[in-house]
């Protein structure tokens, strides 16, 4: 228990500094690991991504709020937008866990690992659409929230894939779009951690220390350093341009999702 607790606080030291450097959750991190330590402490096969997803959504709120704050006092987040889009979040996030509480460990794994891909290539190629347009009226933004808020109820995290690249292609500062997706990740995180923990509930077989699909002592254990560190890669983010620093992320991810495709 002691190895698996320093195991979940380096997890959340590493998902808490990328958190503030770059906007993201953090959920590429979370559910690779806790995917991967899960499997060989032989928990339910069939339940392993839906637990890693959940106790993900769970761990990052600390980090999230941290982070938008962070970012909040650069003054590098635009608050209409995130406020126009917190409902179709919500209502976008509470659906997937809906569709995750029904969906098999393997269609779950697969969407994780596609959707990996999508970030580690954003990542090292530099993949952000040219900035060519005006934010979209309500409408659309309230369908950019709907995506964001399913895909990562399912991803276990990921805002920042679909909306840094979103946002910047709609004239939107790399900094600001950041700092406003950080926001978002916020209410991601508390509608999916509600949603796993209701939908997983009744689910016979899980672990002790569960509450629904959420594994209570990795949630504490990440969220206490990532909480702590966040600040720390928002400061450096308003001083680097981070290319490098992305590219090795990268690297990183790709080979945790080649050995979530191996072994979980």
């Amino acid at each position: 228990m002691i190895a698996d607790l320093a195991s979940f606080l380096l997890i959340g030291a590493i998902v808490g500094f990328f958190a503030g450097l770059l906007g993201i959750g953090g959920g590429t991190i979370i559910v690779s690991s806790l995917a991967l330590m899960f499997a060989t402490r032989g928990y339910p096969p069939q339940y392993i991504m839906h637990m890693a997803v959940g106790t993900s959504l769970a761990a990052i709120i600390a980090g999230a709020y941290a982070s938008f704050r962070a970012h909040d006092r650069h003054g590098a987040v635009d608050w209409p937008t995130v406020k126009a889009t917190v409902p179709g979040i919500i209502v976008g996030v509470l659906a997937g866990a809906a569709i995750a509480r029904f969906a098999g460990n393997a269609f779950l794994k697969y969407f994780f690992l596609t959707f990996l891909g999508v970030v580690i290539a954003q990542m090292v190629f530099g993949m952000r659409p040219r900035p060519s347009r005006e934010l979209p009226g309500r409408a659309g933004l309230t369908a950019l929230a709907l995506v964001i808020g399913v895909s990562s109820s399912l991803f276990g995290g990921g805002a920042a894939a679909v909306g840094v690249p979103f946002l910047t292609w709609c004239n939107m500062s790399t900094h600001r779009a950041i700092g406003t997706v950080a926001a978002m990740g916020f209410p991601v995180a508390i509608a999916g951690t509600l949603g796993y923990a209701v939908s997983g509930w009744d689910v016979p077989g899980l672990p002790p220390w569960t509450l629904g699909f959420v594994y209570v002592p990795a949630f504490v254990g990440i969220s206490i350093t990532s909480m702590l560190l966040a600040p720390w890669g928002a400061k450096l983010a308003h001083r680097l341009k981070g290319a490098t620093l992305r590219r090795i992320f990268a690297v990183f991810l790709l080979a945790i999702g080649a050995k979530i495709a191996v072994s979980v």
